[in-house]
């Protein structure tokens, strides 16, 4: 369940509905065979500037993978990089030991131990 707040305008979820419709319709590409099921843009995304430019060897097309919406041609986010391990960091959660001392006010319940 997605719960819309006041910080999101109606444009924002708007954008965000557009997308996962975007999505299903992918997902739904996949079910009827127009689109691999092991070489798509769902299971590659997200792909980076630096996959783009390089040799393309998906079975769908660039902009496919780049603008699945046309609202993304004008402000498309570039991810830095793809999946990092994969799964990995979904599955193997790892939470810091100690605060960090930048983030302690003297009034703060860790200043005093």
């Amino acid at each position: 369940m997605i719960e819309p707040t006041e910080s999101e305008s109606k444009e924002e979820l708007d954008r965000f509905c557009d997308a996962m419709i975007q999505i299903r319709e992918e997902i739904r590409a996949v079910e009827n065979g127009s689109l691999d099921k092991d070489d798509n843009p769902l299971k590659n995304a997200p792909h980076t500037a630096a996959e783009l430019v390089g040799e393309w060897a998906h079975g769908y097309s660039r902009e496919q993978a780049v603008y699945p919406l046309p609202s993304l041609v004008e402000g498309k986010y570039w991810p830095p990089v793809g999946r990092v391990d994969n799964v990995f960091g979904d599955r193997n959660l790892v939470a810091p030991a100690r605060r960090s001392r930048a983030i302690r006010t003297p009034d703060s319940p860790q200043a005093r131990t």
